[in-house]
């Protein structure tokens, strides 16, 4: 008999296949005391793990084909690069010598250290990155006590076709399973934030991630659907059911093809321009930004140039990184985002001495972090500033709440220009200035802060937290979290309407604006501008093309009246019928 299971979304699509679990026991550290005489080779031990980890690494990178998307190098390349930070390098060895106690023990503790860290974190995806710690150093801790660490090394079943099921996965993990043709994966843990499910995204890989207490439910070879897009997995699918499926397969593939030929402009059928950037987090997912014919940059997240190091970047690091990408450009804007990081950032030089916040989603983060502490915001601005001689640069604040924090930024902002002005430093003297809509204050202000503005940015994914009171990824309320929730959607409203009131451009670029389930629910609320991971712009854009907003303002009104949840839901999926229709 068919039963669901439902996850959460961390890739798109539909898969078919057999279960292939994964049985990777936990890393079981035990302490144990080393005599002085012996604690240096420990230290060498230690080492030559940490070359074995590297050399792994390396020869799954080594495996990945040539005209592969740059990013999914990337992200071994990520894991490459922490197994040369003294975090993890040089701090355990350090313990290793204070305590007496052996390399695994040692390890273990500076690992708990550095996650919690991340676990105060009030960014959702920020603290995500503590998957990115566990993974390396596993990967060490599996070599000291001598376990296979490979995925292809511990099995001789074939991976094709499979859908693999493991507790977690990690990004090379991934990569070898995509190198077997794994139709798809499911995990017991993870979130929609983890590098794993973003480069499931770009290797276009359905997976649904924090599937809890699945290992009770599915049985290894048994054949189940994957859902990539509900987060729901089926098991024991009846006839129909998978019938029913294969149509969606090869509709989806039909659809995916079509779309990888859609390079012109995203124009509605009734000839209303919209513009279509894409978020980037690095200089390498530039790349992608061409591939998918984006507008531009509509946010780029400055916040790993602060990451796994002791002292924050000076100006002209980031000078050079920002230049980097706006010259790669080539003409097209960038909309660089200033440091948008949390409360406690012992790990990123920033602050050392700060105490730990009892809340740091509602304490000094993003905006606030930075005005209170010009050393480390005014090299950015002045950085920006500079990146802005060398192609369109706009600049956006995230996280404001109240006008005078604003009017504050800009009077940084400008004695910057001011001193640029005096070093006969170039900049683009003009360059627009925006803030995000990101707290529920400021959505409900947005026309106030409109008039100090050249342009606002609506980040859902906070403002859904944030007016809801909930944390997206905390399995016991997040099923609160609802993008089409009346709260929402009337500051999401309030937002544009101010927009359009005061005559600059609102964008939008959070998640909602990325998922197409509501893309034309958001082109009848008015919104014109959406900027949306590459991996999701094909099919925002196929969306646009095939919408008529004149049909769709009508639709827009009856979901922003009715109280009923269900039929909220029934009217977008009326709206979204009018695509396949068209």
């Amino acid at each position: 008999m068919t039963f669901a299971l439902h996850g959460l979304c961390a890739s798109k699509g539909v898969a078919i296949g057999n279960v292939y679990i994964v049985e990777r026991g936990q890393v079981d550290i035990v302490e144990y005391a080393l005599p002085s005489n012996m604690r240096e080779e420990e230290v060498l031990r230690f080492s030559k793990a940490l070359d074995v980890a590297r050399g792994e690494l390396r020869g799954i990178k080594a495996q990945i084909p040539r005209d592969t998307a740059t990013d999914v190098a990337a992200f071994i390349d990520t894991h490459l690069l922490m197994l040369e930070d003294s975090a993890i390098t040089k701090a355990p060895i350090g313990l290793l010598r204070e305590k007496g106690c052996n390399a695994e023990w040692a390890l273990k503790l500076q690992r708990d250290a550095i996650v919690s860290v991340f676990e105060a974190m009030d960014d959702p995806y920020l603290r995500t990155r503590k998957d990115d710690v566990e993974h390396v150093v596993n990967r060490i801790q599996r070599t000291l006590l001598n376990q296979d660490t490979p995925l292809h090394d511990r099995d001789e079943r074939p991976l094709s076709g499979r859908v693999v099921f493991a507790d977690d996965l990690t990004p090379a993990d991934t990569v070898l399973m995509q190198h077997q043709g794994i139709a798809a994966f499911v995990t017991e843990h993870g979130g929609p934030n983890s590098h794993t499910a973003i480069l499931a995204r770009s290797l276009r890989i359905p997976a649904v991630v924090g599937l809890h207490h699945a290992r009770n439910y599915l049985r290894d070879d048994e054949l189940i659907i994957i859902d990539g897009r509900q987060g729901v997995v089926l098991v024991d699918p009846e006839e129909g059911i998978l019938r029913q499926y294969r149509k969606r397969q090869r509709a989806i593939q039909q659809q995916a093809a079509a779309r990888k030929k859609l390079h012109r402009q995203p124009v509605t059928g009734d000839g209303e321009r919209i513009v279509l950037q894409a978020n980037i987090e690095l200089p390498a997912d530039i790349d992608a930004v061409g591939e998918v014919g984006a507008d531009g940059i509509g946010l780029y997240r400055t916040e790993f140039l602060f990451m796994n190091r002791e002292q924050p970047p000076d100006e002209e690091e980031q000078y050079a990184a920002y230049a980097r990408v706006v010259r790669a450009l080539d003409g097209s804007p960038v909309t660089i985002r200033t440091l948008d990081l949390g409360a406690d950032k012992q790990v990123d030089g920033v602050r050392p001495d700060a105490s730990v916040a009892s809340n740091p989603a509602l304490g000094l983060r993003a905006v606030r972090l930075c005005l209170r502490d010009p050393g480390l915001f005014r090299p950015q601005l002045r950085a920006i500033l500079r990146a802005s001689a060398h192609g369109p640069v706009r600049m956006m604040i995230p996280m404001v709440s109240i006008v005078q924090e604003l009017l504050q930024v800009l009077r940084i902002v400008e004695e910057c220009r001011r001193e640029l002005r005096d070093e006969r430093m170039a900049y683009d003297r003009s360059m627009p200035i925006g803030a995000m809509i990101e707290v529920p204050a400021a959505a409900i202000c947005a026309d106030i802060f409109a008039r100090h503005l050249d342009f606002l940015s609506i980040g859902t994914n906070d403002l859904i937290q944030y007016t809801m009171a909930i944390d997206r990824i905390d399995d016991e309320v997040n099923y609160l979290y609802d993008p089409l929730n009346p709260a929402v959607l009337r500051l999401v409203q309030t937002a544009i309407k101010a927009g359009q009131k005061t005559g600059i451009p609102v964008a939008m670029c959070g998640e909602m604006a990325g998922d197409a389930h509501y893309t034309r629910l958001l082109l009848g609320m008015g919104l014109k501008e959406f900027s949306v991971h590459p991996y999701d712009l094909p099919e925002i854009k196929h969306v646009i093309i095939a919408s008529h907003i004149s049909e769709l303002k009508r639709l827009t009104q009856r979901v922003l009246r009715v109280t009923k949840a269900s039929t909220r839901a029934e009217l977008v999926d009326e709206m979204n019928h009018l695509v396949s229709d068209s």
